[in-house]
């Protein structure tokens, strides 16, 4: 009886109801309060390998960055285990196809080995992005009312029309320029995310044990009802 109760029920709501995120389009994510967000893959450095020299200009190069921000700006350290599964299918294959037996003996010592390490010492990979935002209300260029009644019109209702949101982007796209050429003077590459690398971040975030069996499709393929 619970069964058939339970079998008939309507499917409960779906987890983006509850994201913050209304859409991705056009390498930007859109809030569902109507702000903007660009997200930048950047590089690391080993502080701790550099001499005292460049320590002390590694330091103040940072300071130099924080004072020259006006606005809010949030850094995000991903640590994954290390997934070299596409690296030992490719030795796996090279190893089939080799036709000197002691090389390819080589070839299966080495795979096992590798295989055996990231197993055992639960290597992790870590990625560092800078997230940049932009929110209308912080414009100065327009007037207080004329911002504040932008950041109350959530994009998720007003579809964002593509005339705001292409000046909200541009807003945004010199903040992000601003960003890279502060952390270029740290000696640090950086590279904004696009709209397939942005969906493949936050899914791979949201659904961690998912991502590793279900890898993503390209957005051309995506199917959305």
């Amino acid at each position: 009886m619970q069964s058939k109760k339970l079998a008939g029920s309507k499917p409960g709501a779906s987890t983006q109801k509850y994201l913050d995120i209304a859409e991705i389009r056009d390498d930007v994510v859109v809030m569902k309060d109507g702000t903007l967000r660009a997200v930048l893959l950047a590089s690391s450095i080993n502080f701790a390998l550099k001499s005292e020299e460049e320590q002390e200009a590694l330091i103040s190069a940072y300071a130099g960055f924080l004072n020259t921000l006006e606005f809010p700006l949030q850094v995000v350290i991903q640590s994954r285990k290390l997934n070299i599964d596409n690296y030992l299918d490719r030795l796996k294959q090279s190893e089939k196809e080799q036709t000197n037996e002691l090389l390819k003996m080589q070839i299966s010592d080495y795979r096992s080995f590798v295989g055996e390490l990231v197993e055992m010492g639960h290597i992790m990979s870590k990625r560092f992005y800078v997230v940049v935002p932009f929110n209308p209300l912080s414009d100065k260029r327009k007037s207080f009312f004329a911002r504040l009644k932008e950041i109350f019109i959530p994009a998720i209702t007003l579809g964002m029309k593509q005339e705001r949101f292409l000046q909200r982007k541009k807003d945004l796209t010199s903040r992000v320029d601003h960003i890279m050429g502060q952390l270029q003077s740290m000696s640090l590459a950086a590279v904004m995310l696009d709209t397939q690398s942005l969906i493949e971040l936050y899914y791979n975030s949201y659904n961690l044990d998912l991502a590793e069996t279900e890898k993503m499709v390209e957005i051309n393929k995506l199917q959305v009802e």
